[in-house]
């Protein structure tokens, strides 16, 4: 808007000589315009017409000033204490009977009718201005605040890639109590085993993207590289020719003990993992030879113990080579020392317990869990007796009570699944890498049906993931050896007070319905062993029933299937 020129206003008195002396004599006439500025029409278009119009805008230097001095409200604070008076000395106020004579006696007399009457209209007229609303208040100011709507995210937050060579990413592991050091193997395997690539893994700073920390520098490619729970400065591996061996990083890269060649696996180490002992120097072993091996620090010569995967079916079988299954997924748990479970190649998950006399008691569970290998097997860190099986092209959450079953599954994804993982600090939280280098993070309680965020960290196939200790930063590495480091949203990476309770309820109606299914299902499958065994005649003249009881099973199913569709509607 074009800024009006200044005009000084002014007005000159003139008088004669003669005429000083006399009375002056002022008059009242109307206003006279001395400036008037029209407006442009051309700046309409620059300002939003608002009505009413609350606030007055002046563009123009105040001509006239006016002050008031109001005179100013005296204000007092008083308190009052008011306690129970009017009794007389000879009236004890604590005892019922006689205060109560004495009001009965005081509601008989006429003054007090008459002041009840006086003081009703100035009670009544109270207690409405008590009553009354004022509409600018602000109320309710002691309640809780509503927490926003949950915005859930994931982004990458760093990148480390390995110098030199493309290798894929085989192993992650974060330091121990919440280090900031991950240590990342690299190997680079064909068909026939034998490695195409450098040998070396490396140990990053996650503050520090540009170069590793420290090289390490084994004698054959690392499959596996996992950091002591107890010591954050010691690491072992299994390597492609079957050896396993530790690291010790104040020592540098090179190792400090590894085992001999004869007694080593006889295939390549895929999973090293330390156990509870009260050295913490033990660990164990597996590879696709169906051996389990267990192993003390303090001496490589041999190892301390050893388990082969082979599930017999007589007490009196013994357990050999030919009939192992390869171990493809190893899992422990910490707060049960003397138990382990393996994934294997043909798609099994088994229980073990090293303790066991003979093989049945070795092996005791088996569950069928995918249709390929396992590729991951991991406890839930706060309900034991739940694991998390990914394989295949679904992710399964399994139940020791229900072997025939899962009793959670995501639905069959157009890639395949590599890895998956519990989130450590938010437990109803599976986070799954799948081929098209897409992060997947299902959560329990908010949505079954579908993952709650999927982020794209990169085109090539994400191959391992490891989340934190802390629970918001996950680290996933690539086919091309490249590692992302994610960050998860706030509400992805925290548990609320209320979880745990509506976790439990969840798996415990789930493992109820497949206790409630498997039940069925061997009631049919013993009838119909039944039927079988009967021979034709029994068949014949039971051709009625049998139509009954499978209308009956077909009725039962489809109530079922209705059941858990209006169940998912709900949750989503």
């Amino acid at each position: 808007m074009e800024k009006p020129e200044k005009t000084e206003i002014q007005y000159e008195y003139t008088k004669k000589r003669r005429d000083f002396g006399r009375q002056c004599l002022f008059e009242d006439y109307g206003p006279q315009v001395l400036v008037n500025i029209p407006n442009n029409p051309a700046h309409y278009k620059n300002y939003i017409l608002r009505n009413p119009v609350h606030v007055a805008i002046q563009n123009t230097s105040s001509m006239s000033e006016h002050w008031v001095n109001s005179v100013r409200a005296e204000y007092t604070s008083s308190g009052i204490n008011h306690i129970e008076g009017g009794w007389p000395k000879d009236i004890n106020m604590n005892d019922p009977e006689a205060t109560q004579r004495y009001r009965r006696k005081i509601e008989k007399d006429d003054a007090y009718i008459h002041a009840v009457m006086h003081l009703g209209h100035s009670m009544e007229h109270n207690i409405l201005q008590n009553h009354a609303i004022d509409m600018y208040q602000t109320y309710y100011s002691e309640l809780p605040s509503i927490p926003p709507v949950e915005r859930s995210s994931c982004h990458t937050v760093n990148v480390y890639r390995e110098p030199g060579t493309r290798r894929p990413v085989r192993s992650l592991s974060w330091q121990a109590d919440g280090g900031a050091r991950l240590a990342t193997a690299y190997a680079d395997v064909d068909l026939m085993r034998n490695s195409r690539a450098p040998q070396v893994s490396y140990i990053w700073d996650i503050e520090n993207a540009n170069a590793p920390e420290l090289t390490i520098k084994p004698t054959q490619p690392l499959l596996d590289l996992q950091y002591n729970p107890r010591d954050q400065n010691i690491l072992v591996g299994g390597m492609l020719n079957g050896q396993v061996g530790w690291w010790d990083m104040r020592k540098g890269g090179e190792a400090v003990g590894v085992c001999p060649p004869h007694v080593a696996h006889r295939d390549l180490v895929r999973n090293v993992l330390f156990i509870n002992s009260k050295t913490g120097a033990e660990f164990f072993s597996s590879g696709p030879d169906g051996v389990v091996k267990w192993w003390d620090t303090r001496n490589m010569s041999e190892p301390t113990d050893s388990m082969i995967i082979d599930l017999v079916k007589l007490p009196t079988d013994t357990q050999s080579f030919e009939n192992s299954l390869g171990v493809s997924a190893l899992e422990y748990e910490p707060t049960i020392p003397t138990r382990f479970m393996v994934g294997t190649e043909t798609g099994a998950v088994i229980g073990g317990n090293r303790k066991g006399k003979n093989p049945l008691e070795k092996l005791p569970t088996k569950y069928e869990a995918h249709l390929g290998p396992v590729y991951a097997l991991q406890r839930n860190p706060t309900f034991l007796k739940n694991f998390l099986t990914v394989g295949d092209w679904t992710a399964r959450v399994w139940s020791e009570d229900c072997r025939e079953s899962s009793i959670l599954w995501t639905y069959s994804h157009r890639t395949k699944l590599t890895d998956g993982a519990w989130n450590p600090i938010r437990f109803s939280l599976m986070l799954v890498t799948q081929w098209d280098g897409c992060l997947s993070c299902w959560d329990l309680l908010r949505r079954r049906s579908a993952p709650i965020v999927t982020a794209q960290l990169c085109d090539e196939p994400l191959l391992r993931l490891r989340p934190h200790e802390a629970g918001l930063l996950v680290a996933c590495g690539s086919s091309k050896g490249t590692v992302y480091l994610a960050e998860l949203s706030q509400n992805l990476g925290t548990a609320d007070k209320n979880d745990k309770q509506l976790l439990t309820s969840i798996l415990e109606r789930e493992n109820k319905r497949e206790r409630i299914l498997e039940a069925r299902m061997r009631e049919l499958r013993l009838r119909m062993r039944q039927d079988r065994d009967g021979g034709p005649q029994a068949t014949e003249a039971d051709h009625t029933a049998n139509d009954r009881d499978l209308e009956e099973a077909t009725a039962e199913y489809m109530q079922t299937v209705s059941e858990l569709q209006a169940q998912q509607q709900k949750t989503q």
